[in-house]
């Protein structure tokens, strides 16, 4: 994939504007939240929007983390920072999935809502449209190879990580219904 395959795309998604509206709600969290966390409501509108119709499948998992808890990982989630992306994305992405429910591509979700920058989500789509291979499960190595690509992809671009990414997203739902 190169970044031309996708210029044009920054804003075509029909999730566009609905990822907007949810990083600023949560750009006005940061900016008003000291320390920074994220409340159980506050990722449960991250969940439907990274999960959609799937919400359902693991919401009984979902539901075993306390609202407590929900505050305290966050917490020490975003007071992770290190010069070392891949340290800080690895430390970071092992705290939110030991929590019950929530696996990489749900943490990458939260990561990436939270801070555009410098973190997207991943998904089939993305892998498929940037390593033209199929997969389905992602585990920390995987979102580190993959968020490594999309952040030179972005850099190209002059984007964020994570507007990148959702334009790789379209750009595989089109390629996959025959639409340029």
């Amino acid at each position: 994939m190169q970044a031309d395959d996708i210029r044009h795309l920054r804003t075509a998604s029909a999730e566009y504007g609905k990822t907007e509206r949810l990083k600023g709600q949560l750009q006005s969290v940061r900016a008003s939240r000291d320390p920074f966390l994220l409340t159980s409501d506050e990722l449960d509108l991250i969940f439907r929007w990274k999960l959609r119709g799937q919400y359902e499948r693991t919401q009984r998992r979902r539901a075993m983390n306390t609202p407590a808890v929900y505050e305290a990982v966050t917490e020490a989630v975003f007071k992770v920072v290190d010069p070392s992306p891949d340290y800080e994305a690895t430390v970071r992405l092992g705290l939110l999935t030991a929590l019950p429910g929530i696996g990489v591509p749900v943490a990458s979700a939260v990561l990436a809502l939270a801070d555009p920058q410098r973190y997207c989500v991943i998904d089939f789509r993305g892998w498929r449209a940037v390593f033209r291979s199929a997969r389905t499960v992602f585990l920390v190595p995987e979102y580190l190879r993959y968020r490594t690509e999309v952040a030179k992809l972005a850099s190209q671009l002059g984007w964020t990580v994570q507007e990148t990414d959702l334009a790789i997203w379209e750009y595989d739902r089109r390629q996959e219904h025959g639409v340029a």
